[in-house]
Protein backbone atom coordinates (compact mmCIF):
# COMPACT_ATOMS: atom_id res chain seq x y z
CA UNK A 1 0.00 0.00 0.00
CA UNK A 2 1.05 3.32 -0.98
CA UNK A 3 1.97 5.70 1.74
CA UNK A 4 -0.10 8.96 2.22
CA UNK A 5 2.71 11.57 2.08
CA UNK A 6 2.29 14.58 4.59
CA UNK A 7 2.96 17.87 5.35
CA UNK A 8 2.74 18.89 8.66
CA UNK A 9 1.86 23.15 8.66
CA UNK A 10 2.59 24.32 12.54
CA UNK A 11 4.54 20.99 13.92
CA UNK A 12 5.78 22.35 17.04
CA UNK A 13 2.74 23.37 18.33
CA UNK A 14 0.39 21.12 20.11
CA UNK A 15 -1.54 19.86 17.56
CA UNK A 16 2.33 19.34 15.30
CA UNK A 17 3.09 17.12 18.64
CA UNK A 18 -0.31 15.13 18.52
CA UNK A 19 -0.34 14.91 14.77
CA UNK A 20 3.54 13.44 14.63
CA UNK A 21 2.49 10.70 17.85
CA UNK A 22 -0.76 9.19 15.83
CA UNK A 23 1.41 8.99 12.99
CA UNK A 24 4.06 7.39 14.61
CA UNK A 25 1.83 4.73 15.53
CA UNK A 26 1.18 3.89 11.72
CA UNK A 27 4.15 3.72 10.15
CA UNK A 28 2.95 1.54 6.99
CA UNK A 29 0.43 4.01 6.50
CA UNK A 30 1.96 7.67 6.45
CA UNK A 31 4.81 9.42 5.49
CA UNK A 32 6.45 12.81 6.78
CA UNK A 33 7.56 14.63 4.24
CA UNK A 34 7.84 18.47 5.19
CA UNK A 35 7.39 20.12 8.57
CA UNK A 36 7.27 24.10 9.37
CA UNK A 37 7.34 26.06 12.13
CA UNK A 38 8.01 29.86 12.47
CA UNK A 39 11.23 29.70 14.95
CA UNK A 40 11.51 26.01 16.83
CA UNK A 41 13.92 24.58 15.18
CA UNK A 42 15.22 22.48 17.84
CA UNK A 43 11.45 21.11 17.75
CA UNK A 44 12.23 20.36 13.88
CA UNK A 45 15.59 18.72 14.71
CA UNK A 46 13.80 16.28 17.31
CA UNK A 47 11.07 15.56 14.88
CA UNK A 48 13.90 15.26 11.91
CA UNK A 49 15.96 12.73 13.98
CA UNK A 50 12.74 10.52 14.14
CA UNK A 51 10.71 10.87 10.65
CA UNK A 52 13.59 11.68 7.93
CA UNK A 53 11.32 14.61 5.96
CA UNK A 54 12.52 15.76 2.86
CA UNK A 55 12.01 19.35 3.55
CA UNK A 56 11.60 21.47 6.94
CA UNK A 57 10.58 25.14 6.63
CA UNK A 58 11.24 27.80 9.22
CA UNK A 59 9.98 30.97 8.97
CA UNK A 60 12.62 33.32 10.55
CA UNK A 61 16.12 32.52 8.78
CA UNK A 62 18.17 32.77 11.81
CA UNK A 63 16.36 29.75 13.23
CA UNK A 64 16.49 28.36 9.67
CA UNK A 65 20.18 28.39 9.75
CA UNK A 66 19.98 27.24 13.23
CA UNK A 67 18.67 24.13 11.61
CA UNK A 68 20.61 23.58 8.73
CA UNK A 69 23.86 23.29 10.34
CA UNK A 70 22.08 20.92 13.27
CA UNK A 71 21.58 18.72 10.48
CA UNK A 72 24.99 18.93 8.49
CA UNK A 73 26.69 18.10 11.63
CA UNK A 74 24.35 15.07 12.04
CA UNK A 75 24.87 14.07 8.65
CA UNK A 76 21.04 14.39 7.72
CA UNK A 77 19.89 14.87 4.01
CA UNK A 78 16.80 16.79 4.43
CA UNK A 79 16.46 20.61 3.22
CA UNK A 80 15.64 23.70 4.83
CA UNK A 81 14.02 26.54 3.25
CA UNK A 82 12.42 29.58 5.39
CA UNK A 83 10.48 32.41 4.89
CA UNK A 84 6.41 33.08 4.80
CA UNK A 85 6.61 31.67 0.68
CA UNK A 86 7.98 28.80 1.52
CA UNK A 87 5.48 27.40 3.38
CA UNK A 88 3.08 28.12 0.75
CA UNK A 89 5.39 25.99 -2.03
CA UNK A 90 5.66 22.81 0.78
CA UNK A 91 1.60 22.89 0.52
CA UNK A 92 0.91 23.03 -2.89
CA UNK A 93 4.17 20.70 -3.83
CA UNK A 94 3.27 17.53 -5.84
CA UNK A 95 4.79 15.62 -3.98
CA UNK A 96 2.74 16.22 -0.44
CA UNK A 97 -1.15 14.55 -0.88
CA UNK A 98 -2.19 15.69 2.75
CA UNK A 99 -1.64 19.27 4.27
CA UNK A 100 -2.43 19.41 8.37
CA UNK A 101 -3.16 23.20 8.13
CA UNK A 102 -1.98 23.82 12.12
CA UNK A 103 -0.43 27.24 12.19
CA UNK A 104 -2.00 29.33 14.70
CA UNK A 105 -3.40 32.59 13.21
CA UNK A 106 -3.72 34.61 10.16
CA UNK A 107 -0.55 33.29 9.22
CA UNK A 108 -1.99 30.06 8.53
CA UNK A 109 -4.35 31.77 5.55
CA UNK A 110 -1.84 31.49 2.82
CA UNK A 111 -0.63 28.28 3.24
CA UNK A 112 -3.75 26.65 3.54
CA UNK A 113 -4.95 28.46 0.48
CA UNK A 114 -2.61 27.05 -1.32
CA UNK A 115 -3.04 23.97 -0.21
CA UNK A 116 -7.06 24.23 -1.22
CA UNK A 117 -5.93 25.46 -5.00
CA UNK A 118 -3.93 22.46 -5.08
CA UNK A 119 -6.41 20.37 -4.55
CA UNK A 120 -5.05 18.46 -1.40
CA UNK A 121 -6.77 16.91 1.13
CA UNK A 122 -6.18 19.37 4.31
CA UNK A 123 -6.88 18.65 7.56
CA UNK A 124 -7.98 21.78 9.07
CA UNK A 125 -6.85 23.10 12.61
CA UNK A 126 -6.54 26.70 11.58
CA UNK A 127 -9.63 27.98 12.12
CA UNK A 128 -8.41 31.60 11.01
CA UNK A 129 -8.51 30.49 7.25
CA UNK A 130 -12.91 30.22 7.71
CA UNK A 131 -12.82 33.21 9.46
CA UNK A 132 -11.09 35.63 7.23
CA UNK A 133 -11.53 33.98 4.48
CA UNK A 134 -14.66 31.31 4.35
CA UNK A 135 -16.49 32.13 1.48
CA UNK A 136 -13.44 32.50 -0.77
CA UNK A 137 -11.67 29.41 1.12
CA UNK A 138 -14.70 27.09 0.14
CA UNK A 139 -14.76 28.14 -3.22
CA UNK A 140 -11.29 27.21 -3.61
CA UNK A 141 -11.74 24.14 -2.17
CA UNK A 142 -14.85 23.04 -4.66
CA UNK A 143 -13.69 24.59 -7.73
CA UNK A 144 -10.03 22.71 -7.58
CA UNK A 145 -11.22 19.54 -6.09
CA UNK A 146 -9.50 19.87 -2.45
CA UNK A 147 -11.31 17.88 0.51
CA UNK A 148 -11.70 19.69 3.53
CA UNK A 149 -11.50 17.82 7.27
CA UNK A 150 -11.67 19.91 10.23
CA UNK A 151 -9.25 18.97 13.04
CA UNK A 152 -10.73 21.48 15.96
CA UNK A 153 -12.28 18.68 17.95
CA UNK A 154 -15.80 20.66 17.85
CA UNK A 155 -16.06 20.64 14.14
CA UNK A 156 -14.71 17.00 13.60
CA UNK A 157 -17.46 16.38 16.48
CA UNK A 158 -20.22 17.70 14.81
CA UNK A 159 -18.49 16.02 11.17
CA UNK A 160 -18.42 12.64 13.06
CA UNK A 161 -21.97 13.12 14.21
CA UNK A 162 -24.00 14.40 10.55
CA UNK A 163 -24.71 11.74 7.75
CA UNK A 164 -21.50 10.54 5.80
CA UNK A 165 -22.66 12.71 2.41
CA UNK A 166 -24.13 15.79 4.08
CA UNK A 167 -23.84 18.83 1.96
CA UNK A 168 -23.51 22.03 3.74
CA UNK A 169 -25.54 24.19 0.75
CA UNK A 170 -28.61 21.65 1.86
CA UNK A 171 -28.52 21.29 5.70
CA UNK A 172 -32.69 21.08 5.94
CA UNK A 173 -32.56 18.14 3.51
CA UNK A 174 -30.50 16.15 6.11
CA UNK A 175 -32.86 17.03 8.87
CA UNK A 176 -30.28 19.29 10.40
CA UNK A 177 -32.15 21.56 13.12
CA UNK A 178 -28.79 23.02 15.15
CA UNK A 179 -25.20 22.46 16.21
CA UNK A 180 -24.29 23.11 19.33
CA UNK A 181 -20.58 23.29 19.76
CA UNK A 182 -19.41 22.71 23.57
CA UNK A 183 -17.00 25.12 25.61
CA UNK A 184 -15.18 24.01 28.77
CA UNK A 185 -15.35 27.82 30.17
CA UNK A 186 -11.52 27.85 30.93
CA UNK A 187 -10.03 29.06 33.80
CA UNK A 188 -12.10 31.88 34.76
CA UNK A 189 -16.14 30.41 34.48
CA UNK A 190 -16.50 30.84 38.10
CA UNK A 191 -14.31 33.42 38.85
CA UNK A 192 -15.24 36.96 40.56
CA UNK A 193 -15.81 39.24 37.62
CA UNK A 194 -14.13 42.23 39.85
CA UNK A 195 -10.93 40.48 39.67
CA UNK A 196 -10.88 40.56 36.14
CA UNK A 197 -7.93 43.54 36.17
CA UNK A 198 -5.98 41.33 38.11
CA UNK A 199 -5.56 38.06 35.90
CA UNK A 200 -2.25 37.54 34.46
CA UNK A 201 -0.73 35.71 31.70
CA UNK A 202 0.12 32.75 33.17
CA UNK A 203 -3.60 32.70 35.01
CA UNK A 204 -5.04 32.49 31.59
CA UNK A 205 -2.68 30.04 29.77
CA UNK A 206 -3.55 27.48 32.22
CA UNK A 207 -6.37 25.64 30.87
CA UNK A 208 -8.29 23.22 33.11
CA UNK A 209 -8.68 20.59 30.09
CA UNK A 210 -6.41 21.07 26.96
CA UNK A 211 -3.01 21.19 26.29
CA UNK A 212 -2.68 24.53 23.95
CA UNK A 213 -0.30 27.37 22.91
CA UNK A 214 -0.54 30.14 24.96
CA UNK A 215 -2.76 32.55 22.43
CA UNK A 216 -5.26 29.82 21.80
CA UNK A 217 -4.93 29.62 25.98
CA UNK A 218 -5.85 32.93 26.23
CA UNK A 219 -8.62 32.84 23.62
CA UNK A 220 -10.28 29.95 25.59
CA UNK A 221 -9.86 32.08 28.54
CA UNK A 222 -12.26 35.01 26.71
CA UNK A 223 -14.30 32.30 24.90
CA UNK A 224 -12.88 34.26 21.75
CA UNK A 225 -11.93 30.83 20.78
CA UNK A 226 -15.38 29.62 21.11
CA UNK A 227 -16.60 32.86 18.95
CA UNK A 228 -13.84 31.92 16.20
CA UNK A 229 -15.56 28.10 16.07
CA UNK A 230 -18.85 29.70 15.45
CA UNK A 231 -17.56 31.19 13.04
CA UNK A 232 -15.86 28.39 11.07
CA UNK A 233 -18.62 26.46 11.74
CA UNK A 234 -20.63 28.75 9.44
CA UNK A 235 -19.12 28.05 6.27
CA UNK A 236 -18.24 24.10 7.34
CA UNK A 237 -21.79 22.97 7.18
CA UNK A 238 -23.79 25.93 6.20
CA UNK A 239 -26.26 26.92 9.11
CA UNK A 240 -27.23 30.31 9.83
CA UNK A 241 -25.78 31.59 13.57
CA UNK A 242 -28.93 31.63 14.74
CA UNK A 243 -29.03 27.58 14.32
CA UNK A 244 -25.43 27.29 16.16
CA UNK A 245 -25.21 27.59 19.54
CA UNK A 246 -22.78 27.25 22.30
CA UNK A 247 -23.05 25.61 25.51
CA UNK A 248 -20.98 25.72 28.99
CA UNK A 249 -19.52 21.94 29.19
CA UNK A 250 -16.63 21.99 32.16
CA UNK A 251 -15.94 18.16 31.59
CA UNK A 252 -14.85 18.60 28.00
CA UNK A 253 -16.07 14.89 27.15
CA UNK A 254 -18.90 15.98 24.75
CA UNK A 255 -17.12 17.28 22.09
CA UNK A 256 -20.17 18.73 20.08
CA UNK A 257 -23.71 17.87 19.22
CA UNK A 258 -26.44 18.02 16.08
CA UNK A 259 -29.65 18.23 16.60
CA UNK A 260 -31.83 16.68 14.17
CA UNK A 261 -35.56 17.50 13.11
CA UNK A 262 -36.67 14.60 14.60
CA UNK A 263 -35.65 15.67 18.25
CA UNK A 264 -32.70 13.54 18.48
CA UNK A 265 -29.54 14.87 19.43
CA UNK A 266 -26.27 12.95 18.40
CA UNK A 267 -22.99 13.99 20.28
CA UNK A 268 -19.38 12.49 20.23
CA UNK A 269 -17.75 12.38 23.30
CA UNK A 270 -14.12 11.06 24.19
CA UNK A 271 -11.45 11.83 26.42
CA UNK A 272 -10.02 15.30 26.04
CA UNK A 273 -7.28 14.60 23.82
CA UNK A 274 -6.41 15.87 20.27
CA UNK A 275 -4.86 12.71 18.67
CA UNK A 276 -9.10 11.27 18.87
CA UNK A 277 -9.54 13.77 16.24
CA UNK A 278 -6.61 13.79 14.26
CA UNK A 279 -6.79 10.08 14.02
CA UNK A 280 -10.07 10.51 12.74
CA UNK A 281 -9.13 12.87 9.77
CA UNK A 282 -5.71 10.94 8.97
CA UNK A 283 -7.59 7.61 8.74
CA UNK A 284 -11.34 8.59 7.49
CA UNK A 285 -13.55 7.21 6.98
CA UNK A 286 -11.59 4.57 8.72
CA UNK A 287 -10.88 4.27 12.21
CA UNK A 288 -7.05 4.46 13.55
CA UNK A 289 -5.42 3.53 16.96
CA UNK A 290 -4.68 7.24 18.56
CA UNK A 291 -2.80 5.71 21.67
CA UNK A 292 -5.70 7.70 23.52
CA UNK A 293 -7.24 6.37 27.30
CA UNK A 294 -10.76 5.29 27.07
CA UNK A 295 -12.86 7.06 28.49
CA UNK A 296 -14.48 5.67 31.83
CA UNK A 297 -17.92 7.15 32.10
CA UNK A 298 -19.22 6.00 35.33
CA UNK A 299 -15.61 7.08 37.19
CA UNK A 300 -16.54 10.39 35.11
CA UNK A 301 -20.03 10.51 37.17
CA UNK A 302 -22.25 13.18 35.72
CA UNK A 303 -22.21 15.70 32.72
CA UNK A 304 -22.81 19.08 33.20
CA UNK A 305 -24.07 22.00 30.72
CA UNK A 306 -24.60 25.43 31.17
CA UNK A 307 -25.30 28.77 28.78
CA UNK A 308 -22.42 30.99 28.46
CA UNK A 309 -22.50 34.15 30.44
CA UNK A 310 -21.83 37.49 27.85
CA UNK A 311 -21.06 40.06 30.45
CA UNK A 312 -18.12 37.25 31.78
CA UNK A 313 -17.44 36.14 27.97
CA UNK A 314 -18.32 39.26 25.79
CA UNK A 315 -15.88 38.32 23.13
CA UNK A 316 -18.57 35.46 22.40
CA UNK A 317 -21.08 38.21 21.39
CA UNK A 318 -18.63 40.30 18.92
CA UNK A 319 -18.22 36.70 17.20
CA UNK A 320 -21.77 36.51 17.03
CA UNK A 321 -22.12 40.32 15.71
CA UNK A 322 -19.28 39.77 13.46
CA UNK A 323 -20.83 36.88 11.64
CA UNK A 324 -23.93 38.25 11.20
CA UNK A 325 -22.34 41.38 9.65
CA UNK A 326 -20.01 39.25 7.23
CA UNK A 327 -18.18 41.16 4.79
CA UNK A 328 -15.13 41.93 6.22
CA UNK A 329 -15.98 42.26 9.78
CA UNK A 330 -14.84 38.65 11.10
CA UNK A 331 -11.41 39.57 9.50
CA UNK A 332 -11.49 42.45 11.39
CA UNK A 333 -12.54 40.21 14.73
CA UNK A 334 -9.74 38.25 14.49
CA UNK A 335 -7.10 40.85 13.82
CA UNK A 336 -7.83 43.22 16.54
CA UNK A 337 -7.92 39.90 18.96
CA UNK A 338 -4.61 38.98 17.81
CA UNK A 339 -3.26 42.42 18.50
CA UNK A 340 -4.91 42.14 21.49
CA UNK A 341 -3.87 39.14 22.61
CA UNK A 342 -0.19 39.12 21.95
CA UNK A 343 -0.47 42.79 24.10
CA UNK A 344 -1.77 41.04 26.78
CA UNK A 345 0.86 38.64 26.98
CA UNK A 346 3.13 41.07 26.56
CA UNK A 347 1.77 42.99 29.64
CA UNK A 348 1.00 45.85 27.98
CA UNK A 349 -2.72 45.86 27.92
CA UNK A 350 -5.13 44.04 30.91
CA UNK A 351 -7.40 40.77 30.38
CA UNK A 352 -10.58 42.73 30.88
CA UNK A 353 -9.75 44.88 28.01
CA UNK A 354 -9.44 42.60 25.28
CA UNK A 355 -12.68 42.50 24.62
CA UNK A 356 -12.60 46.63 24.57
CA UNK A 357 -9.96 46.77 22.17
CA UNK A 358 -11.63 44.27 19.46
CA UNK A 359 -14.97 46.36 19.38
CA UNK A 360 -13.23 49.69 19.36
CA UNK A 361 -11.51 48.37 16.35
CA UNK A 362 -14.64 46.58 14.97
CA UNK A 363 -16.67 49.81 15.46
CA UNK A 364 -13.73 52.01 13.59
CA UNK A 365 -13.46 49.90 10.21
CA UNK A 366 -16.11 50.14 7.38
CA UNK A 367 -17.51 46.30 6.30
CA UNK A 368 -16.11 45.99 2.72
CA UNK A 369 -16.30 42.87 0.84
CA UNK A 370 -13.44 40.76 0.24
CA UNK A 371 -13.54 39.33 -2.77
CA UNK A 372 -9.78 38.31 -3.39
CA UNK A 373 -7.39 36.81 -1.21
CA UNK A 374 -4.80 39.61 -1.29
CA UNK A 375 -8.07 42.11 -0.32
CA UNK A 376 -8.18 39.76 2.66
CA UNK A 377 -4.50 40.43 3.60
CA UNK A 378 -4.47 43.68 2.83
CA UNK A 379 -7.41 44.45 5.03
CA UNK A 380 -5.95 42.03 7.80
CA UNK A 381 -2.79 44.54 7.62
CA UNK A 382 -5.12 47.81 7.85
CA UNK A 383 -7.34 46.03 10.86
CA UNK A 384 -3.95 45.28 12.65
CA UNK A 385 -2.81 48.93 11.93
CA UNK A 386 -6.40 49.87 13.43
CA UNK A 387 -6.17 48.03 16.41
CA UNK A 388 -2.50 48.98 17.83
CA UNK A 389 -3.82 52.52 17.27
CA UNK A 390 -7.11 51.72 19.66
CA UNK A 391 -4.41 49.66 21.75
CA UNK A 392 -2.27 53.42 21.82
CA UNK A 393 -4.99 55.15 23.48
CA UNK A 394 -5.97 51.90 25.91
CA UNK A 395 -2.32 51.47 27.22
CA UNK A 396 -2.26 49.08 30.09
Amino acid sequence: MKRERLAILGASGSIGASTLDVVSRHPERFEVVALTAQRRWEVLLEACRRFHPRWVVLGEADAAGALREALRREGMATEVREGPSAFAEVARHPEVDTVVAAIVGAAGLPPAWAAACAGKKILLANKEALVLAGGLFMEAVAKHGARLLPLDSEHNAIFQALPPDYDRNRPDDFGVRRLVLTASGGPFRERPLETFPDITPQEACAHPNWSMGRKISVDSATMMNKGLEVIEAYWLFGLPPSRIEVVIHPQSVVHSLVEYRDGSLLAQLGTPDMRTPIAHALGFPRRLEAGVKPLDLVRLGRLEFARPDVRRFPCLRLAYEALREGGSAPAALNAANEVAVAAFLQGRLRFDRIPAVIEATLAQLPRRELDTLEAVLEFDRLARDRAERVLGREGA
